[in-house]
């Protein structure tokens, strides 16, 4: 007989068991600190299947034991269960770590999801650019469908091609022009992957950037191009310069004069001669003004401080009224010059001529006030 080995126990000064060096351990404890950790519920494993039962599918998980596939997560697998052999190793996610019968409960279905999850975060972080079909549209944006997921591509993610451009941001227009895009396909990347809130969200913005380089490589600053006008907003129009590249003429690079609303100004299908005036992270921002007569270079042959001149109130702001000498000649009448708000727009209405005394003018930097005539 063998007699067992006697275990050391080593106590320190206090008469508690001390800790032992590692050099100085065992094998056998080597062997517990280098050990892997147990699996724990959401993790995904994988193993071999060695043996199917009735509506039971058993995978080996060795060294933690035997995991199960049965019941709601038996029937929700089953069409993809039904190839499945002994031996053939398969990946799943824990469910449940301890049920009754002691076995470790797997779900094919949410590993499948847990496996989309990840490659929706790996795709998110790379900047994966897809081209996918809109399946569905409501008033605030898109539904897309990817790898069974369902994303949402919000309406203020949308390139400037498909943006909806309608009057006032009607909600029941914008939903309108949104329906249009079912069916088709957009090239769009991930920008949010959230698992734990089914979070999928998508970005037009960006996506297929490496096409926009090489059309936006052929514009340089001061180009003078013919566009097509392919929509307005209240901050501007937007212009085709050629398949796949839009630019955007801003309101104030409309006219010299005061634009109140673009819509009135163009309209789709329009052409349009345009000047590039800033390229910027593969946009083009156009000028339509920068092609006129600059008016204030006229005006300042014309006009000089202390004189008097008619002009005609275009507009009410913060700081009083704007009131226009020639056309595209603005300058300010501060509120200042009058008791109150409400007494400036009861002494000035709008689009009515008035005599005024210019107080400051310097045309170079195009700035001018002026003081109504007592």
């Amino acid at each position: 007989m063998v007699a067992e080995k006697e275990e050391k126990v080593v106590l320190n000064d206090e008469g508690e068991v001390a800790e032992v060096p590692a050099e100085k351990q065992g094998p056998m404890a080597e062997l517990l600190t280098i050990a892997p950790e147990p699996p724990k519920t959401d993790d995904v494993v994988e193993g071999p299947v060695i043996a199917i039962g009735r509506a039971r599918v058993f995978v080996d998980l060795h060294p933690f034991g035997t995991g199960i596939i049965y019941g709601r997560e038996y029937l929700s697998a089953r069409e993809a269960l039904k190839n499945v052999n002994i031996g053939d190793t398969v990946t799943a996610k824990i469910v449940g770590t301890d049920n009754e019968e002691g076995y470790i409960e797997l779900s094919l279905r949410e590993a499948r999801q847990a496996l989309i999850w990840n490659e929706a975060e790996v795709a998110m972080q790379k900047k994966t650019t897809f081209e996918l079909a809109i399946t569905e549209a409501n008033k605030g944006g898109l539904i897309i469908a990817w790898n069974g997921l369902q994303g949402f591509l919000p309406a203020s993610q949308l390139a400037a091609a498909h943006y909806p451009r309608v009057p006032d941001g009607d909600k029941d227009k914008i939903f309108v022009e949104l329906k249009k895009l079912v069916g088709t396909k957009i090239e769009v990347m991930v920008i949010t992957a959230n698992p734990k809130e089914q979070k999928l969200i998508f970005s037009e913005k960006g996506a297929g950037t490496s096409q926009r380089a090489s059309l936006v490589e052929k514009y340089h600053m001061g180009d003078v191009v013919e566009g097509m006008v392919t929509g307005a907003t209240e901050f501007g129009v937007f212009v085709k310069l050629e398949e796949g590249l839009e630019g955007l003429v801003h309101i104030s690079e409309m006219d010299w004069a005061l634009v109140e609303n673009p819509k009135t100004r163009y309209k789709a299908g329009e052409a349009v001669k345009v000047k590039v005036i800033e390229i910027k992270d593969d946009k083009v921002s156009l000028s339509i003004k920068a092609l006129l007569d600059d008016p204030w270079k006229a005006a300042g042959a014309k006009y000089k401080k202390d004189q008097k001149v008619d002009a005609v109130v275009i507009k009410y702001n913060k700081h009083g009224a704007l009131a226009s000498i020639e056309e595209g000649v603005a300058g300010l009448v501060h509120i200042s010059e009058f008791g109150s708000e409400t007494e400036l727009r009861a002494r000035l209405e709008l689009g009515k001529v008035y005599p005024f005394t210019i107080t400051f003018f310097e045309p170079k930097d195009r700035r001018m006030t002026l003081k109504p005539v007592v």
